[in-house]
């Protein structure tokens, strides 16, 4: 009898893994269909996947049929959400309980997707909620009159705010010559930053292109096995702060750093198949942006932008440094204008404004000039309420890292929490204050 008491610890163990490892397999299972589901709708959409480094075995065999097939997608992503809605219930290890909530949730955003792909459309912020988890504040317009008066008590002349907040900034436009060595310049300055907080995987790195004709400014196409292709879109002119901005946000500690964070311990370590696909419009690219936009400050704290610009940047494209710390408080006034891009989305989803409305609200509340008003707005076009990642997922990621201890003076705790966003499964709801 005692040997039998002796026993039953270890029989009970080894139950519980064998337990484990059945709900791992059943999970990865899932995991394959949800990734094939993404790459069948990807066939249609080319826009929804933005990156994929998984099996080929999982790849579309068939080419797309001649016709949008919306049921039945549509049926299938409800069928999977089903099967992982029992699986999660059912787990007994709360990482399964994790994975089996993500995994549902990005597939929310599938079957929207979807709808959208065939013209099926719901408002702005109820679109935003489907997609990324998420429906961003509203600001009236007396909200960025206020914020432009104090712009307007810092700038030098007088009259329009935009014209002289613009002559202010044309004294920072990188000549074009420049800006290659400017942008390599402002991404092994981040790199290092980063470098010294965390240890990224051997063999790491991205290509750098400059493009044109594209509706975004900068975008980070990752290919997998740590590597990225990061572009750059000349069309509009790019000031001395994008430098740092763009550069940080598509590499270091931004897109790229996500990308292979999530591929070292999600895929390879774990064999977590889902996460080699990453559909752009999902959950997971509120995290992304947010992240990305506030890995900025995580690199250039406080005054750090305005310093390596000082000392550095402007020397290199050329540019004299005169009035760069009035440009810098500037931008930060600036900052607080960025809801103004919402605003002009909710308006032109929601068919309250018109293009020339959104344009001309673009110029007034976000200061815009008007090769970045028009651009802002062909983005709009196409990536509709995806608006919101920059700003309200920055404003999430930035206030779940300082409410749980992560401010500027305890800059171990703000890395390490910063680590754990881009290291794991996040959904929305984990960023918001409880």
């Amino acid at each position: 009898m005692k040997k039998l008491f002796l026993l039953l610890p270890v029989l009970f163990t080894l139950s519980c893994k064998q337990n484990t490892e059945k709900e791992n397999q059943r999970l990865n299972l899932l995991a394959c269909e949800y990734v094939r589901l993404g790459l069948t709708i990807g066939q249609y959409d080319e826009d929804f996947v933005d990156a994929y480094y998984g099996p080929d075995s999982l790849k579309p065999k068939t080419s797309p049929a001649d016709k949008f097939p919306k049921d039945s997608l549509l049926a299938s992503i409800n069928e999977l959400m089903n099967a992982l809605k029992d699986e999660g219930e059912a787990a007994t290890v709360d990482s399964n309980r994790i994975r089996a909530k993500w995994l549902y949730n990005q597939l929310i955003a599938f079957s929207e997707r979807v709808r959208i792909y065939s013209e099926d459309y719901l408002t702005f912020d109820d679109e935003s909620k489907q997609l990324f988890g998420a429906t961003a504040p509203v600001y009236t317009e007396d909200h960025f009159k206020k914020q432009i008066d104090l712009l307007d008590s810092i700038l030098p002349g007088r009259g329009n705010v935009n014209d002289r907040f613009q002559k202010l900034a044309n004294n920072f436009v990188i000549p074009k010559d420049k800006l290659d060595a400017v942008m390599k310049a402002a991404i092994a300055e981040a790199k290092k930053r980063t470098l010294s907080h965390y240890k990224l995987p051997a063999g790491e790195g991205f290509s750098l292109e400059f493009v044109t004709d594209k509706p975004w400014s900068g975008y980070n196409w990752y290919k997998g096995n740590y590597t990225s292709n990061v572009q750059i879109n000349t069309d509009t002119k790019i000031f001395i702060n994008r430098a740092i901005d763009v550069g940080s946000h598509e590499s270091y500690p931004g897109h790229h750093v996500y990308n292979m964070l999530l591929e070292k311990n999600l895929y390879r370590d774990k064999g977590w198949v889902e996460i080699s696909l990453y559909p752009l419009f999902s959950p997971q690219s509120l995290i992304a942006e947010g992240s990305a936009n506030f890995g900025v400050e995580m690199a250039f704290p406080g005054d750090e932008k305005v310093k390596f610009a000082k000392n550095v940047l402007l020397p290199l494209a050329g540019l004299d440094t005169a009035g760069v710390e009035l440009y810098f408080k500037a931008l930060a006034l600036k900052g607080t204008l960025d809801y103004a891009r919402n605003e002009a989305a909710r308006g032109l989803i929601n068919k309250t404004m018109s293009e020339y409305e959104a344009l001309s609200f673009l110029k007034k509340y976000a200061l815009m000039n008007n090769e970045t008003a028009n651009k802002s707005i062909s983005f709009i076009k196409k990536y509709r309420s995806y608006v919101i990642n920059y700003n309200y997922g920055q404003d999430l990621v930035r206030d779940y890292i300082e409410r749980n201890g992560g401010t500027v003076k305890n800059a171990a705790r703000r890395w390490e929490l910063f680590n754990t966003l881009l290291s794991n499964e996040i959904n929305t709801a984990d960023l918001v204050k409880k």
